[in-house]
């Protein structure tokens, strides 16, 4: 038979689905994947099957983003609304007849038991990005009172389970998209200001307010007690502050080139708790110091810039949303975990991406970098497209 029948090889058919990716952004994953591989090894090599599951888990992340960057961002914005619906139904069953686990109702059984409250760490920006899309030519104030409206629904169901850590995800991606769909600056500094001055008379009023029996009406006694922990770890150093004093111990013994890999006695002699998942942060930094630190926030800085930089040059007003809404989550998720662990921020629970041990997490970072790595191909190739002339 004549060669123009043969059947193209695997690779020929394999290939043509990798055209366009970003290679800058695919360096920045490598990057960051290879550092959490490493952290993983070390802290939870005791841990059973932790590394093999961590791999495990970013294989499927990435198999999730190979799939998700096949999609044209037109498509993605058109499954926008039935995810926030899907996910907006299945928080409020959490409300009514959820799986409750030390204190918190965060789960719910649908054949398989899920946590509803992760899917809308991409839904809501998801939708907020599909509605400025929509109103795009007739964008007026009453568009961000909506919007507004839209993001304060998933994020009061999440905080009443209560989860203030998820709450906190949803709402920075949420806010990323409306500060980018042209919020004026007039709205943005006042709560600003607020929050500053806020925190400002917290510090100074700390010792009347955390005395034993000080109530807080709008928090929930432990949320109170981690602001307190935040405040002064040592006013329970063996109970509620431990976590925050060992991880400041921990950091600070790295010193600049760190113990060696394998060789964190506060990792392995099990001072650090939760070494594999939201503290993790503290035994990589005994082991590789304020260089492997530097790396570390180094990669985040890239993968942060390179998620702003497509932003700026996407086709659509939806692609530049959900761009910078991705490149501001992994900035919120990587600014909160280090905080929290190095005692500048309150400990809310939040994994730092690619390093901390967690599937759902793991799938749901597939998921949100799938989505920038689809709006930067199909830039890429649009502008690849030979340009017909008369």
């Amino acid at each position: 038979m004549s060669a123009e029948f043969d059947k193209p090889h695997i690779l020929q058919r394999i290939l043509p689905m990798f055209r366009g990716f970003d290679p800058l952004l695919l360096l920045c994953i490598a990057w960051l994947a290879g550092i959490g591989l490493l952290a993983m090894y070390s802290a939870g090599y005791d841990h059973g099957t932790r590394f093999v599951d961590h791999a495990r888990n970013m294989l499927l992340a990435a198999g999730i983003l190979f799939v998700v960057a096949q999609i044209p961002p037109q498509r993605l914005m058109m499954v926008a609304v039935p995810l926030y619906t899907v996910g907006v139904l299945l928080l409020l069953a959490v409300l009514l007849f959820g799986i409750t686990k030390k204190g918190a109702t965060r789960w719910v059984n649908v054949g398989v038991v899920i946590q509803p409250s992760e899917i809308m760490k991409i839904a809501a920006p998801l939708m907020l990005a599909w509605w400025f899309h929509r109103r795009e030519s007739v964008l007026h104030a009453l568009d961000f009172v909506i919007a507004f409206a839209l993001l304060a629904l998933p994020v009061a169901l999440i905080l009443k389970q209560p989860d203030l850590g998820t709450s906190l995800l949803v709402l920075a991606a949420g806010l990323a998209v409306i500060f980018f769909a042209g919020l004026p600056w007039k709205l943005v500094v006042p709560p600003a200001v607020l929050a500053a001055v806020g925190i400002t008379w917290l510090i100074w009023n700390e010792p009347w307010l955390c005395q034993d029996g000080m109530s807080w009406y709008f928090l929930h006694d432990y949320q109170r007690t981690r602001v307190c922990t935040l405040l002064d770890p040592m006013r329970d150093p063996l109970g509620k502050g431990f976590h925050i004093i060992q991880g400041m111990i921990a950091i600070g013994s790295g010193g600049i080139w760190g113990k060696g890999f394998m060789a964190g006695t506060q990792t392995h002699l099990e001072f650090i708790p939760e070494r594999t998942t939201d503290f993790i942060f503290a035994a990589y930094s005994e082991e590789f110091g304020l260089l492997g630190n530097l790396m570390l926030i180094l990669g985040f800085l890239l993968l942060v810039w390179r998620g702003l930089a497509i932003a700026a040059k996407a086709q659509s007003l939806f692609g530049r949303l959900m761009a910078g809404a991705v490149a501001m989550i992994f900035f919120t998720y990587a600014f909160v975990n280090m905080g929290m662990v190095s005692g500048i921020l309150p400990v809310v629970g939040v994994p730092l991406p690619f390093i901390s041990y967690g599937g759902t997490a793991m799938v749901t970072l597939g998921l949100a970098l799938g989505v920038l790595m689809s709006i930067a191909r199909y830039q890429r190739l649009a502008m690849a497209e030979p340009k017909h002339t008369l």
